[in-house]
């Protein structure tokens, strides 16, 4: 990933008053972060935009997060020269996570107090950033969205009732999934809003594509939310809209986002759990009418069950957490798959014999219990999250630095003890001038 800067930045400015903002200040910076990708087309006018719509009293700087294949980090150098603030271009050579994977990139590179997330087609007007960062500071927000469905809101131009409704569809379908954590928010599909950087959990967003706001209010789950009404502005150019495939990637953010949580996850591992009991039962039929024993054919029978489980909880379950490699999940999965069997059998004899249950009461007893171990087992040794992962690192880390400091401090302190002894021994005729040594050994 490349960084440029492209223009000087601006002396620092005192907090000034927003106009009719009830003696609102302004907070000390903003970053206007800008996904694009080959919107070459759109880069001049949409700096035009943000210099006559920015008071010149709101230090800023703008921040293209790049993932184009065209001239738009030389666009941007270009049209940056005439920009009385500092303009920037993350260029990625892998565009990891779409347009909200930018965006994440972008808050995490941002210095400023706010953040303001917008579209690089000129679709959202660059006049509503000072706007929405002065609503924030009025109302004490974490975040604040520009809302097509606040009062005032809407879309511009001949924008069919098609593309409307899909909106209005999703945004209804993500209001009804996740009530609390999109409360006060009417428009979580917008793309443009400013947020507090101090908000934003970097490493809890995993945007599979353009709905960073979704991804960003169900897990940060900023405590105060603020809206300003605006109006969605006619497509210029480029290449920034959704995909065919943008609808599918959309339901299963939704599903993933669902299932986040511990208690949803458990419940939906459990239903995965249950259809393996199609593939065990079927192979299984299958083995003993050829003529296997009834034992191994049971244990041969798992392993089909195990399989089908493993690819369903690999695909819907724990998509975003498959950091380790392939095979080392597969093996994990199988081994603790296995050893659930081998754990129940034991407890169940315990729960029967020695405590008196019933062989059912004993049997049910032991698959709750040992699902939710192999569940606990599942999410800690095969899909660790990665937030842990990077804490273990990061601790490591720590520690290694302090070894390496120790280290190095035992070394000086080695060094200074070894020049002083050094002195210390030194025969006194050493310290005389050097012709009066010489003379002596003469005489």
């Amino acid at each position: 990933m490349n960084q440029e800067s492209t223009a000087p930045a601006p002396a620092p400015v005192a907090p000034v008053t927003v106009a009719g903002a009830a003696g609102v200040p302004e907070p000390g910076a903003v970053t206007i972060v800008v996904p694009t990708s080959n919107g070459s087309a759109n880069v001049r006018q949409l700096l035009r935009l943000i210099t006559e719509s920015v008071p010149a009293r709101l230090p800023c700087e703008v921040l293209f997060v790049d993932d184009s294949t065209d001239d738009t980090p030389d666009v941007v150098r270009e049209a940056a020269r005439d920009c009385p603030f500092p303009v920037t271009v993350l260029h990625r050579r892998e565009a990891v996570g779409g347009p909200g994977g930018a965006v994440v990139e972008g808050i995490g590179a941002a210095s400023s107090d706010w953040v303001v997330v917008m579209a690089g087609d000129c679709r959202h007007p660059p006049s509503l950033v000072p706007e929405l960062v002065a609503e924030g500071e009025r109302a004490q927000a974490h975040l604040v969205v520009a809302s097509r469905c606040a009062g005032g809101g809407g879309r511009a131009g001949p924008a069919g009732s098609y593309r409307a409704a899909v909106s209005r569809g999703a945004a209804w379908l993500a209001k009804s999934l996740f009530p609390r954590r999109l409360r006060g928010i009417s428009d979580p599909m917008s793309g443009f809003f400013a947020v507090r950087r101090s908000a934003v959990t970097a490493g809890a967003l995993q945007p599979p594509g353009s709905r960073i706001l979704l991804e960003l209010a169900v897990r940060c789950r900023p405590r105060t939310v603020g809206e300003v009404p605006f109006v969605l502005r006619d497509r210029r150019a480029g290449e920034s809209g959704p995909t065919a495939g943008e609808g599918l990637r959309f339901l299963r953010h939704l599903a993933g986002l669902r299932l986040a949580s511990s208690p949803a996850r458990m419940i939906a591992f459990g239903l995965i759990g249950l259809t393996g009991f199609v593939p065990n039962l079927l192979a299984l039929w299958m083995l003993t009418g050829a003529g296997l024993h009834y034992l191994p054919a049971e244990i041969a029978a798992n392993q089909f069950g195990v399989a089908w489980n493993f690819l369903l909880i690999e695909t819907l379950l724990f998509r975003e957490r498959r950091h380790r490699h392939w095979a080392d999940r597969t093996a994990r999965f199988a081994l603790l798959a296995n050893a659930d069997l081998l754990l129940r059998l034991p407890l169940i004899a315990l729960l029967a014999g020695p405590l008196g249950m019933a062989v059912l009461p004993a049997t049910a007893l032991a698959l709750v219990a040992t699902f939710v171990l192999r569940f606990a087992a599942t999410e800690a040794l095969v899909y660790l999250p990665r937030k842990d992962r990077k804490d273990r690192k990061d601790r490591k880390d720590r520690k290694d630095r302090k070894d390496r400091k120790d280290r190095g401090d035992r070394t000086a302190r080695t060094a200074r003890r070894g020049a002083a002894t050094g002195r210390a021994g030194r025969r006194p005729e050493e310290d005389r001038p050097e012709e009066s040594r010489t003379a002596r050994s003469t005489a």
